[in-house]
């Protein structure tokens, strides 16, 4: 018989990038007595990751739970960047419902639009949250309307459009149902949530059914599965049937040897949970995302919606050049191709592919900050190895004619700088949309429908010619038809031509040429690309030549050289520099870029083949 469990209640909090989310549940953690008083918490404490607390950006989903009059609220942080799109659409089959976190200022935002349109397409309730009401320029009332004009867009039913609104600011701590009246605390969230978020239903009589919807990764326990039991109740020591609906064929028999529930921040062990439940499962080593466990007599997979397809690919190589292997702790091709299938156990956007060659991967992800956080990762761990240029990943429709994936960029400038960038985007085959004012006039809203591998290598160039003022923002638009070729670089590489150490003699020759991308005493090799050039064809300088000394030219005369500061470029910066002939080599201590043939005649007798 199926019944509600009316003491549980399961959301996600979904958003786009940086409208505080995180931040919403850090309050929510706070004021719901999770912490003891006084107890010394960081900010954004869901961001567990190093990279995500340096970025102040959400990679993976994360589940906690709050107990609030005696009803325990089970809450999933998600991400709100395009890339991590994944992790979102996943996680949204585990809930009842989505509190939607809206900007006051900025508004109805691309990513909200994504991660609104998943909810909508389960049927989930909607409660919309605006957030950052005490910023200066809120315009709560304008939101309003935006998300309003939003939910038509994306077809939403009468009840879904029926949604309540909540109007706080998540870094003060408060919420309230009005725009104009501040609120005290974060109760009118929580009694929001209670009434109008529905309770969990299923028949807690029937045969055990729990959808794995995350996996979590432990190298003491393994592989830990995450999912909201539907139907039944799972016990410690329980045996069940592992099945797939997308996989017909696959039964496998096993043991639920340790069952976790969410407390605030902790996995706490319990022997059996109910209907609505969200439970961790560790001790079995076959689960995969997508999977349901069930009881033997009842073997009824739940179906599992289909992760979007990835959109760009990189080569993953054993690095080869001259300097390899000396400063990173795991080198080898068997190294790179376990650390990079032991990545799918917890990325379901990723894909990892064998290619002709021993010892190069093409992986294949959603997008550049979705590849660079995963090559981040990997040379923190201290693997070395080489990546190329990312290149988009191209279909075919029916008649043969060649598609590629396109991306819809919002983007917010000071009106001095929108000409620049019309002028950028045009010129790599983007179409401009929409043309507006925002913020009292001051700013232009540009809506681009552009190739993906238009963007590849825009984000630097966009902060350059925006000062830094520019707001880009990106949401992946379907296949379209091919555009034609875009010209990614305009400046030729500045090459080494032999081996050794640099020398300021040599370097302060060499900057004339360009800009500098090393210093003095750095290792360089032939082949290695050591700066940029205001040309379009590649240099070849030796920054390794000395001083010849003789009686009247002394060596001391070098302290008068002046050299400028070489330009250092981050991991991002690098993957957008390198062109389709290089490659960029990571090591836990450099970034190197160069040329994919070290040998410069036989890279010339390549070029003249082309």
């Amino acid at each position: 018989m199926i019944t509600e469990r009316q003491d549980v209640r399961n959301i996600a909090i979904i958003a786009h990038v940086d409208h505080g989310k995180t931040t919403l549940v850090d309050e929510l953690l706070k004021q719901s007595g999770v912490f003891r008083a006084g107890q010394e918490v960081a900010e954004r404490i869901m961001d567990s990751g190093d990279i995500e607390r340096e970025r102040g950006i959400t990679i993976l989903s994360k589940n906690t739970a709050v107990m609030y009059k005696g009803t325990k609220i089970n809450i999933i942080d998600t991400p709100g960047h395009a890339d991590f799109g994944g992790e979102v659409e996943r996680v949204l089959k585990m809930v009842n419902g989505v509190v939607l976190v809206v900007d006051a200022f900025e508004g109805a935002m691309p990513q909200t639009k994504f991660v609104l349109k998943k909810a909508l397409e389960l049927k989930l309730p909607v409660i919309v949250c605006i957030n950052k009401i005490d910023r200066p320029e809120a315009r709560p009332n304008e939101v309003v309307d935006e998300v309003l004009e939003l939910f038509l867009e994306l077809d939403a039913d009468d009840a879904q459009l029926d949604c309540p609104f909540v109007f706080a600011s998540a870094k003060s701590g408060i919420a309230s149902m009005d725009p104009d009246t501040q609120g005290e605390n974060m109760e009118p969230l929580f009694e929001t949530i209670l009434d109008y978020i529905p309770a969990p239903k299923g028949d807690p009589e029937a045969g055990t059914q729990v959808l794995i919807s995350t996996i979590d990764y432990n190298e003491y326990v393994g592989r830990i599965g995450v999912g909201k039991v539907d139907n039944g109740t799972i016990k410690v020591n329980q045996e069940v049937i592992i099945c797939n609906h997308h996989e017909p064929d696959k039964k496998i028999k096993v043991k639920v040897s340790k069952l976790y529930e969410f407390d605030g921040l902790n996995k706490v062990e319990v022997k059996e949970a109910g209907i609505g439940s969200i439970v961790a499962i560790s001790g079995i080593s076959d689960i995969h995302i997508g999977d349901t466990l069930c009881s033997p007599e009842q073997v009824e997979p739940i179906p599992f919606q289909k992760i979007s397809e990835p959109t760009i690919a990189m080569q993953f190589c054993v690095n080869d050049s001259p300097l390899a292997g000396l400063e990173g702790k795991y080198v080898t091709s068997r190294h790179l191709r376990d650390r990079l299938f032991r990545e799918l156990n917890t990325d379901v956007s990723l894909r990892v592919e064998e290619t002709d060659e021993m010892d190069c991967f093409k992986v294949s992800g959603r997008g550049e900050l979705h590849l660079s956080v995963l090559i981040e990762n990997m040379r923190r761990e201290g693997y070395e190895f080489a990546v190329s240029k990312a290149e988009v990943l191209y279909k075919k429709d029916e008649k043969g004619k060649l598609l590629e994936p396109m991306e819809l960029a919002y983007i917010d400038v000071p009106n001095e700088f929108s000409g620049a960038v019309i002028e950028k985007l045009g010129m790599r085959k983007g179409e401009l949309r929409n043309m507006s004012t925002i913020s009292g006039g001051t700013y232009t809203r540009l809506e681009f429908s552009i190739p993906a591998r238009g963007l590849i290598g825009y984000r630097g160039e966009f902060m350059t010619d925006t000062k830094g003022n520019g707001i880009l923002n990106t949401v992946f638009d379907g296949y379209g038809p091919y555009k034609g070729d875009i010209q990614y670089r305009k400046q030729g590489s500045l090459i080494a031509f032999e081996a050794g150490e640099a020398i300021t003699y040599g370097l302060f020759n060499a900057q004339e040429r360009g800009t500098l991308f090393i210093g003095p005493g750095e290792k360089v090799y032939s082949g290695m690309v050591v700066g940029q050039t205001g040309k379009t064809e590649d240099i070849e300088i030796n920054v390794c030549k000395k001083k010849q000394l003789t009686n009247t030219r002394s060596s001391s005369a070098d302290e008068a050289l002046r050299l400028v500061p070489p330009k250092i470029l981050s991991l991002e910066q690098a993957l957008d520099f390198i062109d389709t002939d290089e490659l960029l080599e990571v090591t836990p201590e450099n970034l190197r870029i160069r040329k994919k043939i070290l040998d410069p005649t036989l890279r010339k007798r390549a070029g003249f083949k082309k």
